[in-house]
Order: structure tokens, then C-alpha cells, then sequence
């Protein structure tokens, strides 16, 4: 018997603490029945009746927020408490931070129980108190020494392109890759089937679904689950999973390693970033197209005056000379009137030191932007020089939907033989009706089976509406509908169907102005058109400049 329960009479009541760091420590059975021993040996030499065990399996140390730890404490703070020591391996086990360590010690103390480690036996006299302080402090930086190079190995491993483990993005399925000893490397792989509802997000982000121009997230989510089209996990689709799809780098081949903070979820530095190369679900003018798009629409970074005021110009005019944006200015004139103007908002906040900028008129430089597009770039055989290119890609998006619409009937008629064979083992007597197990298989692959042709029959719609070759005839319709919008000041659509053909205007002085756009977002505009009835569509598209690579939108001598 112990000093205690010799000059009382009662034994001494321990609960047995016992934790290890990893998952795989727990499912292997490594260390949790190597301290159960040790402990049991430990309390029946010192006469302690083990009372209570409290089994960690897969838990740091570095904070409280374990199940089993903070039902041990609840026993502990009770009055009377369940117990009147806690018995741990070491003191690494109980925590790995200095300042908790000491609080939970203290708590325990104050309800009179006592913290023992069996292989870091102090008393409690001051100096036993410092070498425990001490102890648990060298605990805490070898625990943060571990934690950097496990960091620094698994950015090295995503940097070689394998899986570092958990969960992987809906697209995206985990297979292995190679075996090094006895570690399997594992890397990620598109799956067919939740592949399509990413790229079906991703277009109808960009050019809508044939039947209305370009989503938001909103009627993304809600067209989703109308469609019946599940997450994952058989649940409904929200704008928050809308959102991270769309903004998520996985998607078009460059997922970023430790982008966050464990601990605060706090976005770390892209220096820190480790970008691990997997197959791209998505284009990179796509992903980059979509983010431009959200952008554009987000209030933190774009003003809902430019998203959605009545200026035309407002948000897409820049100054010539310094690259500041142009914005509203109002005055008076010598009869009483007001006028409007776009100025260089450098030169209004700075004056003629920050910039040498001009003032142009409102309406006149507006006028001057819808005639040049009318004039230039509208003409049917303009846009058909400018879509060849693009036309040739499309096709080529074309041919590797068809290839995903093979693979996903493929997948559908794997899961149906595979139900075909269950129901003759059933009717050959092989496999019993009531196995608990064979419902939920039916239903699973009866899921897929339904899921994959669904998604086949929506990617086959969606080639057959896209795939024809945009004719000179198209062409015309879809010139003559945006004409009609760009000169109808009633609509107001009208400032957006200006930005789904042209991004930027640069004044260069007050007679001549610079007119930037993207090649891909004229072709989605005519995609989101339906290939040509613009006018029924409504094509409201996001914005991204460079409409050329190295010339602008007005046609040099040498280009004509």
C-alpha cells in the first residue's frame, strides 16, 4: 500500500490516461496495449486500484480538444472527483504545450488530484515543480520540431505529386501509385462520374445552359438541385460548395499543399504553398475566367457602383497614362446645365504631379466606344477572322466531352451487369435476399448506374447544342441582336452586354482611346447565345483583358 492509504485506510484511486499521436498508431495496435500494461503494472506495485481508463487513439497533445481527455477531466473536477490521481506514460501524453500543461495541472491540484508520469517520477516540492515545468517545455518545442519536418516531408511529397492523405476534392478519387518498401505513394485520379457535375458547374458559370446566359452561384446551386444532381455525399447543393469548386486551383491541374493554417485556418503566404501537379478537370482559361468573373462580382474587391451602376464605362476606363481608372466627374456649365465627364482619378486626387491625365465627356466617349464596336468589330466577317482559332478549340472541347460521355455509359452498363449478376446469385440460390449487406450494394451501384447516364445524356445534350460550327449566318444574327442592345439606353443589361465584348477602354488623349477584350469571352458570349440569338439570351458575361495577344482591337493597316 502507498504512504496514503497506509496512515488512512482507503486505497488510492487512479485513472489510466493512454493516447497516441496517429490513426495508424490506434488501427495497429502499436502503443495504446504497451501502455496498458505498463501503467497496470505500475499502480498494482504501488497498491493503486485502477479505477478509470481513458484511451486517446489518434489525438495530438498540443491542445484540449480530445473526447476522452476532457471526459477525464469532467471526472476529475466533480466533487468528490472519480479519482485521486491521473497516471500517464509520460507527461508528453497528458499534453505537449507548456502554458495548458500547467493549467490543467493546476485545475487538477485545486480538487485534489495529482498528475503521476510512471517514467518521470517527481514529488512535489519546488524543485520537483521546476523539473516538471521544464520538462513539459522541452516537450512542447520537440513537438513543434516534429510537427516542421512531418511539414517539410509532406511538401516535398505533394511537390512530386502524391496525395498526403484525408479526404480528396469531389472530381477527384485517391488510387496508388507506386510502392516504396512497405509505404504505398498514392496519387490522385479524375472520377467520370463526379468529374461531368464540376465541369457542368464550371459551364454554366461561363456560358449557362443554352437557356439563359451565365450563372451565379445562386441559380448555379438551386439549377443543381432541381436537377436532382447530389453532392458527394447524396446531399443538397449550397452556394458555399458552389463557391469552392469554382475557386478551388485542383480543378485545373494544380492543387496547393498547405494553403492553410491547421491551427487558425488562416490563409498562409504563397511562398509557402506546396503545388501538387494533378490531372486538370477544367482549362486554365476557364478556371482563370470564372475567378475574373467572380471577382468582378465580389463588393469587397469591385464597388457595386461599378458592378451594377448606370455608367457605362464605369469599372472597364483607365487612364492612358498612369493606368488609373477614369471615373465620374460632374460640373456646371456657363448656362446652368450639368455635365458629366470621365477623369483620371489620379490626377483629381493628387493633381497634375501624380498625373498629366485628361477629362473626356461622358456621352461623347461612350458614343465613340459603341461606334467603334458596331463599326469594327461587330461586321459578321471581323468576328469569323477572330473566332477561327477559337472554333478549332471548341471542336477540340467536343471531342473530350464524347470521350467522357463513352466513359460514363461505360461505367452505367458495369454497374448494371454488376446488378445482374447479384439478382441470378440470388435466383441460383448463391447469395440469401435477407443478407444485410446486399441492400445497400444494390443501392450503391444502382446509384451509380442511374448517376452515370444521367450525366452522359447531360454532357450529350450539351455537345449536340455546342458542337455545330458557327456560321457567317449565326454570325450576323448574333451582330445585329448585340447592336440593338448596345444602342438601347432603356435596358438595363446594357453596360453588361458592352463588357461581354470588350473588357477595357484606355484613353490616350482626348481623340483616340484604346479598346482591350478577350477572344474567349466573345466566343462564350456567342456560346452563352445559343450560337446566335443573343438577343433571346441576354449574354451577361464577366470580363478579362487582352482581347488580342499583342494587338489591340483596332485593326492596324497592316491587318485589314
Amino acid at each position: 500500500m502507498t504512504d496514503t492509504a497506509r496512515h488512512t485506510g482507503i486505497q488510492t484511486r487512479a485513472a489510466l490516461y493512454l493516447r497516441v499521436s496517429t490513426g495508424r498508431q490506434a488501427t495497429n495496435d502499436l502503443s495504446i496495449p504497451d501502455q496498458r500494461r505498463q501503467l497496470e503494472a505500475y499502480c498494482e506495485a504501488k497498491g493503486w486500484e485502477a479505477a478509470a481508463e481513458y484511451v486517446e487513439p489518434g489525438n495530438t497533445a498540443t491542445d484540449d480538444r480530445r473526447p476522452s481527455f476532457q471526459s477525464m477531466i469532467e471526472a476529475a473536477l466533480i466533487k468528490p472527483p472519480g479519482f485521486d490521481v491521473v497516471v500517464v506514460h509520460s507527461f508528453s501524453r497528458f499534453f505537449r504545450d507548456q502554458f495548458q500543461f500547467e493549467f490543467y495541472v493546476r485545475k487538477l491540484a485545486k480538487n485534489g488530484v495529482r498528475l503521476v508520469s510512471i517514467t518521470q517520477e517527481l514529488g512535489d516540492d519546488p524543485m520537483s515543480m521546476m523539473m516538471r515545468q521544464i520538462m513539459s517545455l522541452f516537450d512542447e518545442y520537440q513537438s513543434r520540431e516534429n510537427a516542421k519536418h512531418t511539414l517539410r516531408a509532406m511538401k516535398e511529397n505533394a511537390r512530386q505529386g502524391f496525395w498526403n492523405g484525408a479526404r480528396p476534392p469531389i472530381g477527384y478519387r485517391i488510387v496508388a501509385a507506386e510502392q516504396r518498401g512497405s509505404k504505398t505513394k498514392k496519387k490522385l485520379e479524375i472520377d467520370p462520374l463526379q468529374a461531368e457535375i464540376v465541369r457542368t458547374i464550371y459551364r454554366w458559370a461561363l456560358t449557362g445552359d443554352g437557356e439563359r446566359g451565365p450563372m451565379g452561384l445562386k441559380t448555379i446551386a438551386t439549377r443543381l438541385n432541381d436537377q436532382n444532381i447530389r453532392t458527394r455525399d447524396g446531399g443538397r447543393w449550397g452556394i458555399s460548395a458552389v463557391h469552392q469548386i469554382l475557386t478551388r486551383s485542383t480543378y485545373m491541374g494544380e492543387h496547393r499543399f498547405n494553403a492553410r493554417d491547421h491551427e487558425t485556418k488562416k490563409p498562409k503566404p504563397e511562398s509557402e504553398h506546396a503545388i501538387m501537379a494533378v490531372p486538370p478537370i477544367v482549362s486554365k482559361t476557364d478556371y482563370d475566367a470564372v475567378r475574373a468573373h467572380l471577382t468582378s462580382r465580389n463588393p469587397k474587391w469591385t464597388p457595386p457602383r461599378v458592378s451594377s451602376g448606370p455608367n457605362l464605362l464605369t469599372g472597364i476606363c483607365f487612364c492612358g497614362a498612369c493606368g488609373g481608372a477614369m471615373t465620374l466627374r460632374t460640373g456646371k456649365g456657363s448656362a446652368g446645365g450639368q455635365y458629366r465627364y470621365y477623369a483620371c482619378s489620379t490626377k483629381a486626387r493628387i493633381g497634375a504631379t501624380g498625373c498629366t491625365g485628361m477629362s473626356v465627356p461622358m456621352d461623347k466617349l461612350d458614343d465613340a466606344v459603341i461606334d467603334h464596336l458596331e463599326t469594327r468589330l461587330l461586321d459578321p466577317e471581323r468576328l469569323m477572322l477572330l473566332m477561327e482559332q477559337l472554333l478549332d478549340r471548341r471542336e477540340e472541347w467536343a471531342d473530350q466531352r464524347r470521350g467522357h460521355v463513352a466513359e460514363m455509359r461505360k461505367r452505367a452498363t458495369g454497374a448494371e451487369a454488376k446488378l445482374n449478376r447479384l439478382y441470378e446469385a440470388i435466383e441460383n440460390g448463391m447469395l440469401a435476399p435477407d443478407d444485410p449487406s446486399l441492400k445497400d450494394r444494390v443501392a450503391e451501384l444502382s446509384s451509380i448506374r442511374d448517376q452515370a447516364r444521367a450525366d452522359a445524356e447531360r454532357v450529350s445534350a450539351s455537345v449536340d447544342r455546342l458542337a455545330p460550327t458557327i456560321t457567317a449566318e449565326s454570325l450576323s444574327r448574333f451582330a445585329t441582336a448585340a447592336r440593338r442592345k448596345l444602342r438601347d439606353r432603356t435596358s438595363g443589361y446594357r453596360r453588361d452586354h458592352l463588357r461581354a465584348l470588350t473588357q477595357r477602354v484606355e484613353v490616350i488623349s482626348k481623340t483616340e482611346a484604346r479598346i482591350i477584350g478577350s477572344r474567349t469571352e466573345l466566343l462564350r458570349a456567342l456560346a452563352s447565345s445559343g450560337g446566335g440569338d443573343y438577343a433571346a439570351s441576354g449574354g451577361v458575361l464577366g470580363f478579362k483583358p487582352k482581347w488580342r495577344a499583342r494587338n489591340d482591337s483596332n485593326v492596324r493597316p497592316s491587318d485589314s
